[in-house]
Formats: structure tokens, C-alpha cells, sequence
């Protein structure tokens, strides 16, 4: 397995899991987040479920982000599927502060 899949991995893990009520995990994002990795992310948890929601915080996780989900579609693509990418707003509590997350869809057009 090479570093890429390896952080890929943890990425996933690191994420909320599926739960028990259907849900896609959700993929979160730091500005320290490489955006190869993350975009093996995506790419691997589109095409295990079908689409992917990626959440960053802070303008340098969100330009991590969108680069990542560039890079996925470009992934994608090879595997004849073709993705869009929805963004929106979410509120989250961490540590008892509520912050406001960009939350971007993933999902095949």
C-alpha cells in the first residue's frame, strides 16, 4: 500500500463511520491534509457508496478540499463516472463552540 491509500485510510477512519442509519461517512479536511490523499478518499468511498460528503473548517482545509475533490473527479472520470460537487453550509460544536463548516456533496451527476 502506498503513503497515499495509507492516508487515505486513515482518513476514513478517522471520519464519523457509517452509521447505523444509512449515512456516508463524512471525510474531514485540515489545512494540513494532502489533497491527493483525501482525493483517494473520495474517490474510494464514491465508489463504495455512491457519493461522498467531505466537511473543512478555515479557508486553508477548504482550499485542501476543493482541490481534492478536482483531483477525485479526475479519478473518477477514468472509471467512467462522472461527479458534481454540491457545497454548503453545516454547524458544528467543537468543544462547545459552534463553528461553521463548509460541507461539499460528492455524488455522480
Amino acid at each position: 500500500m502506498n503513503s497515499d491509500q495509507t492516508q487515505a485510510n486513515e482518513i476514513i477512519h478517522s471520519s464519523n463511520g457509517r452509521g447505523h442509519n444509512g449515512t456516508v461517512d463524512i471525510i474531514k479536511v485540515s489545512a494540513n491534509s494532502r489533497s491527493t490523499a483525501v482525493a483517494g478518499a473520495i474517490a474510494g468511498v464514491v465508489r463504495e457508496h455512491g457519493r461522498a460528503d467531505v466537511q473543512a473548517i478555515g479557508a486553508g482545509a477548504v482550499n485542501q478540499a476543493i482541490k481534492a475533490a478536482a483531483i477525485a473527479r479526475g479519478y473518477l472520470l477514468l472509471d467512467g463516472i462522472n461527479v458534481v460537487v454540491i457545497p454548503s453550509f453545516s454547524e458544528v460544536d467543537i468543544e462547545g463552540t459552534e463553528r461553521t463548516a463548509v460541507r461539499f456533496g460528492v455524488e455522480p451527476r
